[in-house]
């Protein structure tokens, strides 16, 4: 019975495995998404321990899937597109605003020096510092708290990664962006499609370029904001 569970556990590893690269093949390299670092990132995160049980099977799958709470886990080549674009380098500090399960901030982790990583909710909050301390993410600290305000004591950082969508990208987060830093934020009304926005800071001014449309969940704030 033993050898029984043994082999079970090993098939299922491996499952989960071929999924992955099944996933970065047909998800992410077919659409472009070619940094060695990002790919061998998404190869590696098992994505199927940061969504709910009931979603494990469709972990790997080209969809978001809910996490509870309102919130979700994004896309696979969100995910990947939203690393990729802001050039991650070993040496980087990078603030992510919306921990939700921790994915992105998983993924990042295997590529930057440290991940600061701010979630609201207070359960979601809970459940990805355990997940995420489980899993042995050494190089991510995370904070519940509202996104709108950053991290100031950590900061700068080298990029800021947004994953909900603001009406505007928020002052004291392009205060805490590195000059020659970038970030990446979904903006638009929320409950609609919104763009997709890359911010960049160089010699103290700001650009800022629109990507592709998304549909992110609202950036939460405070209830006293």
């Amino acid at each position: 019975m033993l050898l029984l569970f043994l082999a079970l556990g090993f098939q299922e590893k491996n499952n989960y495995k071929e999924a992955r690269e099944k996933m970065v093949n047909s998800q992410i390299k077919a659409r472009g998404i070619r940094g060695s670092s990002t790919l061998a990132a998404m190869r590696t995160v098992p994505r199927h321990k940061f969504v709910q049980k009931k979603d494990m099977a469709s972990a790997y799958f080209d969809s978001p899937l809910p996490i509870g709470h309102g919130q979700t886990i994004s896309q696979p080549y969100i995910v990947a597109f939203m690393t990729e674009i802001i050039k991650p380098k070993k040496d980087f500090k990078v603030l992510e605003i919306g921990t939700g399960s921790g994915y992105q901030a998983a993924v990042l982790s295997l590529i930057v020096d440290s991940v600061y990583t701010i979630e609201i909710i207070e359960p979601l909050f809970n459940q990805s510092k355990k997940r995420l301390k489980d899993l042995n993410y050494n190089n991510i600290l995370v904070k519940n708290a509202d996104g709108y305000h950053g991290w100031e004591e950590k900061g700068p950082f080298d990029a800021i990664v947004v994953t909900a969508a603001a009406e505007f990208v928020p002052p004291p987060l392009m205060k805490q962006l590195k000059d020659g830093g970038k970030m990446i934020i979904p903006v638009g009304t929320p409950f609609t499609t919104q763009q997709l926005l890359l911010v960049e800071k160089k010699n103290g001014k700001i650009k800022t370029k629109n990507l592709m449309f998304v549909r992110f969940v609202p950036f939460t704030r405070a209830k006293d904001e």
